[in-house]
């Protein structure tokens, strides 16, 4: 690894034996073949000897990850500025019960698993995705367990939480601290909790996206529209009521098809929550809810569901942005497995996020190489183009 990126990475390491190690675990990533285990990083990058030290590097050593993590957004964010943060779900499955937040889930892929849930926020460009930060959901019996806290080493401040407010709080907090550009927010997971989650983007000022279910249950809030009257609605059958407002949008560029994507955007609030028209005020304003849909099939039902509060900006832009957390969910299970996202095989809390930093580095490197065969110069004065042949 070239200088350059060690000194932007690690500029927070108050040793240089740490900087040290550093550079070997994230070189181990990029080169080791298989599975990104430290002993097999150690064997690949020193030797059985180097196995010793590179474990207490990441499970027991005093640095801080957060500092490096912001490091790496801000060296990304001065390359090219990122169009959307996109938050994203990981499940990571385990086969036995000790790893930090081991749980029983549900993965939208696979269905079922034991294993841990956790959110990536990803800088992403039009040509390059990489995951900048990592919230790790902890369930009920980890926070209330005070011997699996103690041994998993979980830190005084983590408390309970919702799977929606993991991942707000994953962007949140990262967008209110770290010096990065503010931008819209895709949330491609599911919601629940719509209305909550959706207004702690709003308070805080940040436009937001959020893939919703269609039995999600919306409010109609435009009093022109089929559904007005109707109370709570399901998301899918508010969209069957306005079909004929479809129009043809081109949410991909030349992948649409002749026809193009066919979408609609309505006026929405949450159940309990009045349309601000019937209100008697202006149906401007932060509180307003679009709930946007889109049909590759048109005969068929709804692709994928939307809910923002960027209600302003056309169909067609909004699902442009839905599109980069596609690409994320594309990244993760190509090049994320390959630099080791899911590897990490300790116990601790602390471990899994300094593994989990040094992973996302080692992501941002072979994405910023796949990114610069497309857009030439990218990662010229990156101090990243020294490892094109890792």
């Amino acid at each position: 690894m070239t200088r350059r990126l060690s000194d932007v990475l690690f500029a927070s390491f108050a040793r240089r034996d740490q900087r040290r190690k550093g550079e070997q675990y994230l070189r181990g990533l990029l080169q080791t073949p298989g599975r990104k285990s430290i002993r097999n990083i150690a064997a690949q990058v020193g030797g059985s000897a180097t196995e010793q030290s590179l474990h207490h590097f990441i499970s027991s050593s005093t640095w801080d990850w957060r500092p490096v993590r912001e490091a790496l957004a801000g060296h990304l964010a001065r390359l090219a500025e990122p169009r959307a943060w996109v938050v994203h779900p990981m499940s990571i499955p385990k086969a036995g019960d000790q790893s930090v937040g081991v749980d029983y889930g549900v993965d939208p892929c696979t269905g079922v698993f034991r294993g841990q849930r956790a959110f990536g926020v990803w800088y992403a460009t039009e040509s390059c995705h990489t995951p900048v930060n990592w919230r790790l959901f902890l369930p009920e019996f980890w926070i209330a367990d005070e011997e699996r806290r103690r041994q998993a080493e979980i830190p005084v401040a983590a408390g309970r939480e919702t799977l929606e407010q993991c991942a707000a709080t994953a962007v949140l907090g990262m967008m209110h601290t770290w010096q990065v550009p503010a931008r819209p927010v895709v949330l491609n997971t599911h919601l629940n909790r719509i209305g909550s989650t959706l207004g702690r983007f709003t308070a805080a000022g940040v436009p937001v996206i959020a893939r919703i279910r269609g039995t999600a249950r919306l409010m109609m809030g435009d009093p022109a529209l089929p559904g007005y009257a109707g109370g709570a609605l399901e998301a899918r059958r508010i969209l069957a009521g306005v079909r004929g407002l479809r129009r043809p949008v081109s949410a991909d560029g030349p992948a649409d098809g002749p026809g193009g994507t066919l979408a609609v955007a309505v006026r929405v609030a949450c159940v309990g929550e009045l349309p601000r028209q019937r209100r008697g005020t202006a149906h401007e304003g932060t509180g307003d809810l679009v709930l946007v849909g889109e049909w590759r099939d048109p005969q068929g039902p709804p692709t994928a569901l939307w809910v923002t509060n960027m209600a302003a900006v056309p169909a067609g832009a909004l699902l442009q942005l839905t599109r980069l957390g596609g690409r994320a969910c594309q990244d993760l299970a190509a090049a994320g497995e390959d630099v080791g996202l899911k590897d990490f095989e300790g116990r601790s809390f602390r471990g899994w996020h300094r593994h989990m930093t040094l992973a996302s580095a080692a992501h941002a490197v072979a994405a910023l190489a796949g990114a610069d065969d497309s857009t030439p110069g990218l990662l010229a004065g990156s101090g990243l183009d020294g490892l094109r042949a890792i």
